[in-house]
């Protein structure tokens, strides 16, 4: 049997070129020269949704600065800073248009992730919906404001009796707000970006409601269902600041599956039947190479301690079983702030209480 090379970061054979059949990259860089539009494959034929009517503009609504604060400036992640396997999964992801499970200890990097797919292919706005132990699939498809509509009828009949001919009555659309993640299966020719942050929170019963979504790229808004029978289609809100969508019939039905990335700190199992619909990905350590480009990314780079900090950040997070990469950056920055004395007795206490273990309480 042929063994295949190990391709892990740091392995003995790491490819210097993605492979061919990869569009994702990894490194987080816009693909200046690849056209997602040109490159992304039809998807399997049980993986095809036919959608509803395309909008004329279809564009991206524009990053509002969270990709950046995440991932910091688009130069310092090379193609030696990219784990393969992670490459592959989320490629696998794009090609077969599943959702993309990712576990490991919180601070792995987990979330950033979708913020590197969507800056790299150049999907704009990540939608991220966060998820808490009050999250209901509902919470995260749509809003419908039923007072207001109510106030609203009552107003617009005061109107009327009084023979006014100036108002109409408020469009049922007025009252309807996509969340993140029914934003996410609006019709579009290319897939948005779903980052679906920390699952492990939520109630036992959001991840077998997730399931219908998922197969069938679909849902219904039973209001606007209801009034079709008055006007077919209604203009609502989404989840992007600003933006509307037109909603026929009461049903969102998605034509490209969204680029789902599900988080998980691994504090509970999944039913089996949520597993199998996902591909999944356990998160590596960073190791010395990718938190130094994490580290100059947002430009952090202080003279003769970056080094030294990141081999002490490493050896204390295996000390501990594990420490968030963002408190490597926290210290870094005091370092550039002027904060680093190697000679100060001050400075290993500060770094201590910033590298503490996180179940550690504090005396």
């Amino acid at each position: 049997m042929t063994e295949l090379p190990d391709n892990r970061v740091g392995g003995p054979s790491h490819p210097d070129s993605p492979p061919d059949w990869w569009i994702y990259r990894g490194t987080g860089r816009p693909l200046h020269d690849v056209r997602l539009a040109d490159r992304l494959p039809d998807p399997p034929p049980w993986r095809t949704f036919r959608g509803a009517a395309l909008p004329e503009r279809d564009v991206f609504p524009p990053d509002d600065g969270e990709i950046e604060r995440k991932l910091g400036t688009e130069l310092s992640y090379s193609a030696r800073d990219v784990d393969p396997h992670e490459a592959e999964m989320v490629n696998a992801a794009l090609y077969l248009r599943r959702p993309l499970l990712v576990t490991g200890r919180p601070g792995s990097g987990k979330s950033s992730l979708a913020y590197r797919i969507s800056r790299e292919l150049g999907l704009g706005r990540v939608l991220r919906w966060a998820v808490t132990s009050q999250t209901t699939l509902k919470s995260g498809l749509y809003d419908y404001d039923a007072i207001g509509r109510v106030q609203a009828a009552a107003a617009w009949k005061e109107l009327a009796g009084a023979g006014s001919g100036a108002h109409s009555e408020v469009p049922i659309g007025e009252f309807v707000r996509l969340g993140e993640l029914g934003t996410a299966f609006l019709p579009r020719r290319l897939p948005r970006v779903l980052l679906v942050d920390e699952l492990d929170k939520s109630e036992s019963d959001l991840p077998h409601d997730l399931l219908g979504l998922f197969e069938d790229g679909e849902f219904v808004i039973p209001e606007l269902a209801r009034d079709a029978r008055r006007s077919t289609s209604a203009e609502v809100f989404t989840a992007d600041p600003g933006c509307t969508a037109e909603i026929h019939h009461g049903r969102v039905r998605c034509a490209a599956f969204p680029i789902v990335v599900i988080t998980s700190n691994g504090e509970r199992e999944f039913p089996p039947a949520f597993l199998r619909r996902c591909l999944r990905l356990e998160t590596r350590e960073p190791d010395a190479g990718q938190l130094a480009a994490m580290v100059a990314a947002h430009a952090l780079d202080p003279e003769g301690s970056r080094a030294g900090l990141i081999e002490d950040f490493i050896a204390r997070s295996a000390a501990v079983g594990g420490l968030p990469a963002d408190k490597l950056l926290d210290a870094v920055f005091l370092a550039t702030s002027g904060a680093y004395r190697p000679e100060d007795g001050a400075w290993p206490r500060l770094v201590d209480s910033l590298w503490r273990q996180l179940s550690q309480q504090v005396p």
